[in-house]
């Protein structure tokens, strides 16, 4: 077996059944098997699976276990010498998966690599990230991004031949089989973000490589905002902080915490003062203010726990 496709799904029954027929459709001389692994969904995505792609082997849970331990219960299943990561949201184009197949083939000290994230309208996503350190945390990546290209490459720049990165976004990857079993799987202690972050990171420290391939493009249809809700905000600040306290030495990890928190609190500010200004009229106004609000507010209680 090459490939084995693993597709986290937790009620986007219509983009899942893009996805898979996009599998189906654009994936030519490879041996592959596609496992779907539902999160508890009540929006009749396991029944879709089920009556039209009657070849996926589907792992149905009760409830949502996060994207980490979902992924985890179909590698352990796996029989591909790759494992291809790839959100629901996701659509993959023709031959995009046969070019990451045959670079991953041709390049031995590779772990992990993926193509060009695309907007609807084929606008490019930030489809590789450089890992998060102090100076992304005080610097604009943009200026980053300018004025040291190497170090830190960008969606900005058009690139005509593959790049070493740092880490793939997840949303669609794929993975070498012996990087895994050498590093180990996902760390379910993410439940959602920085997942693929803390893996790539545990593979370079292995003495792996990352890849990003730019002619391999893969549609992406909900971009990579998390919008302005509170829950997955405090989910990212979570795993976010699970990063740097893995990775970093204490002190580190208690200026990076220091360094949010002070960036929140002059976003509150700032957005507060905006809303007296405009005498609290604007409703975005308003809603930005109260989510930095609840933001300030959890920080500062030190809750960083996840509440199932």
């Amino acid at each position: 077996m090459d490939i084995s496709f693993i597709v986290v799904n937790w009620n986007t029954r219509d983009l899942l059944r893009l996805c898979l027929a996009s599998i189906y459709s654009t994936v030519e001389g490879i041996e592959y098997e596609v496992f779907v692994v539902d999160n508890g969904s009540s929006d009749g995505s396991v029944e879709m699976v089920k009556r039209e792609f009657p070849l996926v082997r589907l792992i149905e849970n009760k409830q949502n276990k996060g994207f980490a331990a979902a992924n985890n219960q179909a590698l352990c299943l796996m029989k591909g010498r790759y494992a291809f990561l790839l959100n629901s949201d996701a659509c993959l184009t023709k031959g995009a998966v046969k070019e990451l197949f045959q670079f991953m083939e041709r390049h031995k000290e590779a772990a992990m690599c993926c193509g060009q994230l695309l907007n609807e309208d084929g606008t490019k996503q930030r489809s590789f990230a450089s890992f998060p350190n102090l100076l992304t945390l005080l610097t604009n990546e943009s200026l980053l991004e300018f004025f040291f290209p190497k170090k830190f490459p960008g969606k900005r720049r058009n690139y005509t031949h593959p790049i070493e990165v740092d880490s793939c976004i997840g949303a669609a990857m794929l993975v070498r089989k012996k990087a895994i079993d050498e590093v180990g799987k996902l760390d379910e202690r993410y439940f959602f973000f920085f997942e693929e972050t803390d893996w790539a990171y545990a593979m370079r420290k292995a003495g792996w490589k990352i890849y990003f391939l730019p002619s391999a493009l893969v549609y992406h249809f909900q971009g990579q905002s998390i919008g302005e809700r509170l829950t997955p905000r405090l989910e990212y600040y979570r795993s976010r902080y699970r990063y740097f306290e893995k990775w970093y030495p204490p002190f580190y990890y208690l200026v990076i915490r220091l360094v949010i928190i002070g960036r929140l609190i002059v976003n509150w500010l700032g957005t507060g003062i905006y809303c007296l200004l405009t005498l609290c009229l604007l409703p975005g106004a308003r809603q930005k203010f109260l989510l930095y609000s609840r933001l300030v507010a959890w920080h500062l209680k030190g809750d960083r726990g996840r509440k199932n």
